[in-house]
This record gives structure tokens, sequence and C-alpha cells, in this order.
């Protein structure tokens, strides 16, 4: 495969979750600021800036982070500039993306591109954001090829999931707030499940390990890392497979053994640390998968940034 066309459906990718997550977390904190009276919403809008390593450049308001999270085409972790660069990433790898997951992109696009986010009200927005990324997620499923094109869609998945779903959990352990683990469950989708499988045990070591280790949930990190590797080992030839040659294998596999060998008492013990390791290991798997794959790759131009 081409390494333009490669690393076009990998940054398809890591848009559309980027997108989807945002998206999570705007909610969650909407609907706390409406739950919970007597939450301090100056601090959680800082707290949820710094989770996406946004700094402002000015007052902390709910418009301020509405621009900065939402509608601000220059802002690399808004919604706008992620699905703008899914777009420009799609129409790169037109050859490989199928016509209707092109059409999904393409129209989510034009929506947003005409006012669509702006014209409704914020939870409306957030719901048809997520809704239109898993759209787009299932056509690529039932349409495109399961072929090398779609391990690297799946791979960049994957990668920036496991960096934002790091990013909550560190913001969780690191607030004061009783609701901060379920915040987190919340943003991450993962309430409704966590409460079937553990039923009246809800303490934060629980959250924290179901968030961290259930494999059956798809949005843990463990299940993400192993999809991840799964995907790259899918991108080897066969005769190297037995062989971890690959840089970003070694990197995302050790962070799973990091993760999977803790003693369960020390499930919390220094974890906004160890969650900025596993985000400094995805910078680091992203940069090797550049390397491995894309290099000879035209020079891309992304709209909205990249990490």
């Amino acid at each position: 495969m081409l390494s333009r066309i490669a690393e076009s459906l990998y940054w398809i990718g890591r848009y559309l979750e980027r997108a989807e997550d945002t998206a999570r977390l705007l909610d969650v904190q909407l609907h706390l600021a409406v739950e919970d009276p007597v939450v301090d919403e100056l601090a959680a809008g800082r707290l949820l800036l710094g989770v996406m390593g946004v700094e402002p450049t000015g007052p902390v308001t709910d418009a301020s982070i509405m621009q900065l999270l939402c509608h601000d085409p220059q802002s690399p972790s808004s919604i706008v500039a992620a699905i703008t660069g899914a777009r420009e990433s799609a129409r790169r790898s037109r050859e490989t993306v199928s016509t209707d997951m092109w059409e999904g992109i393409n129209t989510t696009w034009y929506a947003v591109q005409q006012g669509e986010l702006a014209r409704v009200r914020p939870a409306t927005a957030f719901r048809w954001v997520r809704e239109r990324c898993a759209i787009i997620t299932a056509t690529a499923d039932g349409t495109m090829s399961h072929d090398q094109g779609w391990s690297f869609l799946v791979l960049g998945r994957s990668v920036e999931r496991i960096d934002m779903t790091a990013r909550l959990v560190a913001a969780a352990a690191a607030s004061s707030s009783p609701t901060s683990w379920s915040t987190a469950l919340r943003a991450c989708g993962a309430h409704h499940a966590f409460v079937r499988s553990h039923h009246d045990q809800d303490s934060h070591r629980e959250a924290a390990e179901f968030l961290l280790l259930d494999r059956p949930f798809p949005r843990s990190i463990v299940h993400t890392l192993d999809t991840a590797i799964e995907a790259l080992e899918s991108l080897e030839p066969p005769e190297r497979r037995a062989a971890t040659e690959n840089e970003a294998t070694r990197l995302l596999g050790r962070a799973r053994a990091e993760l999977e060998y803790r003693m369960s008492g020390d499930i919390l013990m220094d974890l906004p640390e160890r969650m900025s390791d596993l985000q400094a290991t995805c910078g680091l798997a992203n940069v090797a998968i550049s390397h491995r794959f894309f290099e000879g790759a035209v020079a891309a131009e992304w709209h909205g940034g990249a990490l």
C-alpha cells in the first residue's frame, strides 16, 4: 500500500475518534453543570481544558470552552478541526475509502461548515457528533475490505482512544470530586456496562480497574491496546511476525504488560503519573508508526492539527 494512503487512513481513524471523544467529554461536562448545583464550573472547565492539553488565552468561560473544544477550526483539539482533518485525509485516500464512507464523512463535514453545530443546543450538537462518528465507523466496517487499509484505520482509532482514555483516567485520579470516576465512566460511555458488571460495587478502585483492565469492554485501555497490537501485527509480513521488530508493537506491548501485571491493590497508586507515561508512549508509538510505515509519503498538511 502507498505510504500516502496508509497515512491518510491512519489519520482518518484518529480524527474521527478525537471528534467523538471530545463530544463525549463536553456532553458530560454539560450534564454535570446542570445536575450538580454545587459543582465549581470554573474549576471543572479548567480541568477539562487541562485534560485536552489546551492552554486558554483568556478567561475560562462556557463560551470560551465551547469555542476551543468545539467550534474553532484553528484549535487542534476542537471537534470542527477533527472533522475537517478526517475529511481532508479521506480526500487524499479517495481511491481506498469506500464510496459510502466518503459520503458519510463528506456529508458530516458539509453540515459542520454550514453551521450545524452552532445552530442547535450544545447537548443536541454533541449527540449529533457522536452519532455521525458511529455511523461513519460502522459504514467503514461494513463497506471496506478488512485488509491493510482497514488495519491502518483501526490502528489510528486505537492509538487515539488509548490517549484520550488515559487523559480521562488521569483527570479522575487527580480530582478530589466524589463524582470524578462516575464522570470518567460516563465520558467513556462505560457507565451502563460498569453498573451491569459490578452491581453495587462502586468504589474508585473498581471504576479504575474497569476503565483500565476490563477486556470485554471495547473502550478499556487494555482492550484497545490489544486491538492496536493486533492491527500492527497484521501489517507485518508473515516471515516477520514471529519476532517483534516493530518499535510501536514493543512500546504498546510493554504498556499493556505494565497495566496487566500490577497488583490489584496498587491500581490507584501513582495513577496520574502512569497515565501521563501512557500518553507519552502513545506519542512515541505514533512516531514509530510514522517511521515504519509512512516514510516516503508526500508531506501532509493536516487541517486541524496533529500530534
